[in-house]
């Protein structure tokens, strides 16, 4: 696209919902007939996070996705099942309608997310999550786990 014209100088040629369903790819046309793509995504209110010592920061996706990768290891091989965990996550925490949440809760969601999923990253998580110090807190989660599963 030449330097000269804007998105606005532009017509629409098509447009389309892109699979991840927050971004709208559309077609354009200049005036000089060059055609070119533009991805809108739709832009979501921002999130405060309470941390555990109540410090407050802004909810960042790729740092929640980093955690999860990091406390589940190898149990995903694929970016696509994390990115998966993420998105029902934040639909999760969009679904509340408050500005803030606190990191606990997010921790409660991916918890949810991993005990359809994969027991033992589950187990994984929750031991990095809530912190276990001890055998007992292996012991418990496990117990709990198998009751549900029984």
């Amino acid at each position: 696209m030449s330097p000269k014209y804007k998105i606005g100088d532009s017509r629409v040629i098509e447009s389309r919902e892109v699979s991840d369903g927050v971004t709208i790819r559309r077609r354009r046309e200049s005036p000089d007939g060059r055609r070119f793509t533009t991805y809108e995504r739709i832009e979501k209110p921002n999130l405060a996070i309470v941390k555990r010592d109540a410090a407050r920061e802004l909810y960042d996706r790729e740092k929640l996705a980093t955690a999860i990768r990091r406390s589940v290891g190898k149990f995903f091989t694929s970016e696509v099942e994390i990115a998966e965990i993420v998105d029902k996550v934040e639909d999760s925490l969009y679904s509340l309608g408050d500005s803030e949440v606190s990191s606990r809760r997010i921790g409660e969601f991916v918890l949810d997310e991993l005990a359809d999923r994969n027991e033992v990253a589950y187990v994984r998580f929750a031991s990095v999550y809530r912190e276990f110090k001890t055998l007992d807190d292996f012991k418990e989660i496990l117990d709990s786990r198998q009751k549900r599963a029984a």
